[in-house]
C-alpha cells in the first residue's frame, strides 16, 4: 500500500478514533458519575483523557509503514 494512502486513512482512522471516544467516554461520565465527589471526576478525566493514546499509537506506527532495513 503506498504510503500517501496509508497516511489517507489513518488520519481518517485518527479523526473518527478521538471523536467516537471522546463520545462515549462523555456517556459513561454522565452516566456514572452524577452525584460523586470531584476528585472522582478529577481522576476520571484523567484516565480517560490519556487512554485514548494508546489506539492512536497503533494507528500511527500503521501509517508510518513498516521500518526500513
Amino acid at each position: 500500500m503506498p504510503l500517501r494512502l496509508r497516511k489517507f486513512i489513518g488520519m481518517i482512522l485518527l479523526v473518527l478514533l478521538v471523536a467516537i471516544y471522546a463520545i462515549v467516554a462523555m456517556i459513561v461520565a454522565v452516566r456514572t458519575l452524577g452525584d460523586q465527589p470531584a476528585w472522582v471526576h478529577f481522576l476520571y478525566f484523567l484516565f480517560s483523557g490519556t487512554i485514548w493514546v494508546l489506539p492512536a499509537m497503533g494507528i500511527i506506527k500503521w501509517m508510518a509503514g513498516p521500518r526500513p532495513q
